[in-house]
């Protein structure tokens, strides 16, 4: 039986695989590695550290990439949501409107 926090360390990795994925498909892998060079730099967010910082992360995104950074978290929770199985597209689009990226990224965190 999978135990609690082995669970919470997995949802993290797939959570990490997720922006990563999304970024890189966005971006591409040069750009990619430019935005976490940036947080990091910026906002002291390494790239193993999106999860816990993911406030500082979406910050860092919004001001390296202004208005742009909605349409990637957008992004990432769709990925998130929609190949989890957790929601399908309308109910997903009615949350998005509900709550920022930072809260939606906590709450499918505590979902673990």
């Amino acid at each position: 039986m999978e135990t609690l926090k082995s669970k919470t360390n997995r949802n993290k990795y797939n959570t990490s695989k997720a922006i990563d994925r999304v970024l890189k498909h966005v971006f591409g892998e040069e750009a990619t590695h430019l935005i976490y060079r940036y947080l990091e730099a910026n906002y002291s967010v390494k790239p193993n550290e999106v999860i816990e910082k993911i406030d500082l992360f979406s910050k860092g995104l919004e001001d390296f990439l202004s208005s742009g950074a909605r349409v990637i978290e957008l992004k990432i929770l769709e990925d998130l949501y929609l190949n989890s199985g957790s929601l399908r597209r309308p109910e997903f689009e009615r949350t998005w409107k509900r709550h920022d990226f930072v809260d939606q990224m906590k709450m499918l965190m505590q979902k673990a």
